[in-house]
């Protein structure tokens, strides 16, 4: 028995909207002003969720609630397996000391705090979402930042600041590729367009993540660091992803910007160190410009071991993001579990789709091929390097498990919530508010991106579900479609630092537990303040000369 989706269940868009916003209202409203725990507000969302599914949009129960399972499994394989093993990998590294020396070697770089977020939060980000995506750059270095003494505040809504620019080419262009693969956009071109939006706001980010920790005074005493880190990394993202594709973009830029970023700092250095970790007004301490403290100096062999578990995990989650390799693990065992009562038995339906199409619903255990697999790899071989027993190993994995178990628990039931709003409709009729748009199509279009991710978590599963109805819009409206699927993800990443399983992520790596809410009330004015400058952007590109010369067909 199968049934078809209905995006305006009352036959009033504004009731139905309404509707439609609860679960994510109630979940944001529980963290954000209520102060209830964060796996706590998820519940509550998803209970709403399910709800608004059955008695508001006529979904059958028992596909409501297999569409929440579906979710949940998701939630644990791959995004939970990713959080558990880097934050495995962390917990080493600071039992052993390795870790202290690892941040000593990095304030030799500079002792700048500030300088320090464009190394680590920006550039190194970048390198690990262009690698592997789903979360794993925000805990990486959310991780490293509060070991280098920043506050917790800091160190996590910095990290979901820095992690948006590079996120439309993360995980070796997933986003794009899928974007193309299931609605029929042309992969270059669509590419390319994405390659003429965020270049902008690629230079743009690191003077507005400066500016959010330490002001604007403090951010133009670096303007000529900053301009080189946002600069190395526009250029080759610009580069290659108009002129290669969009599996290294972000690799690429990555290594170019840490690359240009400590060459310049070898000639360059601020007037005044700003030494404090914490944020202006935010917590703890004001601005503290004073001169340099010495910094502890290692022997190379000690400066060897502390860095070689973190070489060792990029190596391993660049090759667990090469296609082949992953083709090739998903070879060995991938077993594939259609959710029985749910695939293929729920139809998606105009405006969305040109003619109504069954929504698959498969999880595939891939375990092998799992971007977690390869950080949870790389940490045993580190530990072995940092000379742990095997049981001392055993040991600190159930530990580790133990501490982020309600983490885990609240990633579950972030992506039930979201997994279900999608298989019930409610997500789509949230997108056709924006779709109704009109002139205004392109600045509401890259919100609707914008949305997509806040919801689900991933620009990947916002192209999914917003793709096709960009494109119809577009073509109805008389705009390119590949302006507005670029937007759609381009506005997408803006989402990222809002979206509920980033934010339980940072907490969990800053073992900053219950302040979930803290951390979307930080990100939150980011977030739209830079989505809505994408959505001003792509209209200039829609309507402007000369912004309109750089629109692909």
């Amino acid at each position: 028995m199968t049934w078809q989706q209905i995006y305006d269940p009352f036959g009033n868009m504004l009731i139905s909207t309404a509707l439609a916003a609860i679960p994510v209202l109630v979940m944001l409203a529980a963290l954000g002003f209520f102060h209830i725990k964060a796996h706590t507000a998820a519940g509550m969302g998803l209970l709403a969720a399910l709800l608004v599914a059955v008695f508001a949009y006529g979904m059958p129960a028992g596909m409501a609630g297999r569409a929440a399972m579906y979710g949940g499994l998701t939630g644990l394989l791959p995004i939970g397996w990713i959080v558990l093993n880097i934050i495995f990998l962390q917990q080493l590294a600071e039992k052993n000391g390795s870790f202290k020396i690892l941040q000593d070697s990095l304030s030799g770089i500079t002792q700048d705090r500030r300088l320090q977020l464009l190394l680590i939060a920006f550039c190194f980000g970048a390198f690990f979402e262009g690698a592997a995506g789903f979360g794993t750059p925000v805990a990486v270095t959310a991780g490293i930042l509060i070991g280098l003494g920043f506050s917790p505040l800091a160190a996590s809504g910095l990290s979901l600041i820095a992690n948006t620019a590079p996120v439309a080419f993360g995980a070796l262009g997933t986003p794009v590729i899928t974007l193309a693969k299931v609605h029929g956009y042309d992969l270059m071109q669509v590419t390319a367009m994405i390659g003429r939006q965020l270049p902008f706001f690629s230079l743009l980010v690191p003077f507005w993540l400066i500016w959010a920790f330490a002001g604007r005074r403090a951010m133009m005493e670096i303007w000529p660091a900053i301009l080189v880190t946002g600069l190395s990394f526009a250029i080759p993202q610009y580069l290659v992803s108009n002129f290669i594709g969009p599996e290294l973009v972000d690799i690429i830029a990555a290594i170019v910007s840490m690359g240009s970023l400590i060459l310049f700092l070898r000639f360059w250095q601020p007037k005044q160190l700003w030494t404090s970790p914490s944020m202006r007004g935010k917590d703890v301490s004001a601005h503290e410009a004073k001169e340099a403290t010495p910094v502890a100096r290692h022997c190379t062999a000690a400066l060897v071991r502390a860095w070689t578990p973190w070489v060792i995990l990029s190596v391993f989650v660049f090759i667990w993001g090469l296609p082949n390799f992953k083709a090739y693990l998903n070879g060995l065992f991938a077993p594939a579990f259609p959710i029985e009562g749910l695939h293929n038995l729920i139809m998606k339906a105009p405006p969305v789709v040109a003619t109504p199409r069954p929504e698959a619903a498969v999880y595939t255990l891939n375990l092998l091929s799992a971007t977690g697999t390869g950080i949870f790899l790389s940490a045993c071989v580190g530990a072995l390097v940092m000379k742990y027993r095997p049981m001392q190993i055993v040991s600190n994995y159930f530990s580790t498990f133990w501490l982020v178990r309600y983490s885990l628990l609240t990633i579950v039931l972030m992506l039930a919530l979201g997994t279900l709003t999608r298989y019930s409709g409610t997500d789509t009729t949230l997108g056709l508010a924006f779709a109704n748009s009109g002139v205004f199509y392109p600045f509401f279009g890259t919100l609707m991106g914008w949305l997509g991710v806040a919801m689900t978590g991933s620009d990947t599963a916002s192209n999914v579900l917003f793709g096709g109805m960009q494109k119809v819009a577009a073509e109805q409206l008389g705009l390119s479609p590949n302006l507005m699927g670029a937007a759609n993800s381009s506005g997408g990443v803006m989402g990222k630092m809002i979206d509920a399983q980033s934010i339980v992520v940072a907490s969990t790596a800053t073992r900053w537990f219950d302040h979930e809410g803290d951390i979307l009330r930080y990100v939150f004015f980011h977030s739209i303040a830079l989505a809505s400058l994408v959505g001003l952007y792509v209209t200039l590109q829609a309507y402007v000369w000369p912004f309109a010369l750089m629109v692909v067909p």
